[in-house]
């Protein structure tokens, strides 16, 4: 059986005057997270708002307590990062 797991979150974006500082931070956060737990990770969402950002990682497993796990992770991990604020999150397992 495979188990795709999908988290999408919703961000605030602290200081930053213009979209390349935005892009800077997201990409710094999104390099990080695909590193640290091995998860597609992407920007989807107000792609052209300064201060708001939407991310979505997703993984893919035949274990539904692995995906569920890893994504619980990266969501804590986005969530300990100062320049952000999650403002909403969803994770879906399908």
């Amino acid at each position: 059986m495979v188990v795709v797991g999908l988290l999408t979150v919703e961000l605030e974006l602290g200081e930053g005057s213009s979209l390349k500082d935005k892009r800077r931070v997201i990409r710094s956060m999104l390099d990080k997270i695909r590193r640290r737990f091995s998860v597609s990770a992407a920007e989807v969402g107000h792609m052209d708002s300064l201060r708001r950002a939407t991310l979505a990682f997703a993984v893919v497993s035949n274990d539904r307590a692995l995906c569920n796990g890893v994504l619980d992770r990266v969501l804590r991990a986005v969530e300990s990062e100062p320049r952000v604020s999650v403002t909403d999150s969803d994770l879906e397992l399908l």
